[in-house]
């Protein structure tokens, strides 16, 4: 299943016929609820984006002009162009497949992500992760705003033993 919603900053009024959208009204069966940990993370995973990441988007059909037009973006609310939400996940989705999966990608089972805050081309991502059983609490941060901009899990299909006691120390471990 793939949900995905659109926020226009300052748009509204289009119509009555629905109530603003809101976790409290949807059925609980279909909210994935985070809470980051308080404990250290078990490992966390820094890498930095390129400042043509978001044209590289581009080249794979999202030709959305707030990701590379600068008077768009600044349209938006934003200083510049921002970066592809599914880009951001990606980038938190490689850093728990380094750090618990010995890179394989066909580890994952299933992908959950909420988006908290917008990330620019160039930025440097540091997600945080706390591993619970098979499944991977994640918070990525913009290093250089000190702020969260997506936090979620990765549910694995399995932990590899060797690093069922920890994460991978190769990679980008910190």
């Amino acid at each position: 299943m793939n949900r995905s919603t659109i926020f226009l900053r300052g748009a509204g009024g289009f119509s009555d016929s629905s109530r603003p959208y809101s976790y409290t009204t949807y059925p609980a069966n279909q909210i994935s609820r985070i809470s980051i940990p308080n404990s250290a993370p078990s490992a966390v995973y820094e890498d930095q984006t390129q400042q043509s990441q978001a044209l590289l988007y581009r080249l794979s059909g999202d030709y959305n002009p707030l990701h590379s037009d600068p008077m768009v973006a600044q349209v938006a609310g934003f200083t510049r162009p921002i970066l592809h939400g599914l880009c951001t996940l990606g980038f938190a989705a490689r850093a728990v497949i380094k750090s618990f999966c010995n890179g394989d990608p066909a580890a994952v089972r299933n992908i959950f992500g909420r988006f908290l805050l917008h990330v620019y081309p160039g930025e440097t991502l540091v997600t945080e992760m706390w591993v619970d059983g098979q499944r991977v609490q994640y918070q990525t941060k913009a290093k250089e705003r000190d702020r969260a901009v997506l936090s979620g899990y990765v549910l694995l299909k399995h932990i590899p033993s060797s690093l069922s006691s920890g994460a991978d120390n190769g990679g980008g471990r910190l």
